[in-house]
């Protein structure tokens, strides 16, 4: 159950109505995760929408290369409802079975596509030091240019609010749906692995 009323359609004031409508008729196609929490502010979850919508489907980057550093960091949070969604879209958008595999379980990914690992190691240096080392900067840079570079930091970043606010107020998946992530047996924050390497990982 979430800590907060999440409130239908019906239940919504004319403000937090418009939001529902603009969110449903973009490229979301409906109010899901932590919207459903800012919706109480509309002028908010209308912000924060806005800023999802760029940074999930309208940045430099390819699809399934955003979808695996949203993964990174979902698996990081432990947030249930961002991996149910996202793992999905990784898996459409053409990241390897096995990688998102590997990113569930908390196992080390092997990765054949040298920028696939390069996100990776970027979004994990950035999720669990709140750095990124100079060698992964520049090589970030090399491939992906300055531009893409901090749309994929602010994708990380963007993530991170997400996955705290699902995590914060306890948003339910869909009914009927397991969690799919298992719980740090440390508590606190998922370790992630480094990478496997393989003859085309950098």
């Amino acid at each position: 159950m979430p800590r907060i009323p999440l409130p239908s359609p019906e239940e919504m004031n004319p403000e937090q109505r418009l939001v529902l409508d603009k969110i449903i008729s973009g490229p979301r196609g409906t109010l899901i995760g932590p919207v459903r929490a800012a919706i109480h502010n509309p002028e908010l979850a209308e912000r924060w929408s806005a800023l999802g919508e760029i940074l999930r489907f309208r940045t430099s980057l390819p699809k399934r290369l955003s979808e695996l550093a949203i993964l990174v960091t979902g698996r990081r949070w432990t947030s249930q409802v961002e991996w149910w969604v996202h793992a999905r879209a990784a898996a459409e958008a053409g990241l390897d079975a096995a990688i998102i595999a590997a990113i569930r379980e908390g196992a080390a990914p092997v990765f054949a596509d040298e920028k696939e690992a390069l996100v990776y190691r970027f979004a994990c240096a950035l999720q669990q030091s709140g750095q990124v080392p100079r060698e992964i900067y520049d090589d970030a840079v090399g491939h992906f240019g300055v531009v893409g570079v901090v749309e994929l930091t602010a994708l990380i970043g963007y993530y991170t609010m997400v996955s705290m606010t699902l995590n914060a107020h306890e948003i339910p998946l869909p009914e009927g749906i397991a969690a799919p992530l298992a719980a740090p047996s440390q508590g606190g924050l998922h370790i992630l692995p480094d990478i496997k390497k393989s003859e085309a990982t950098p």
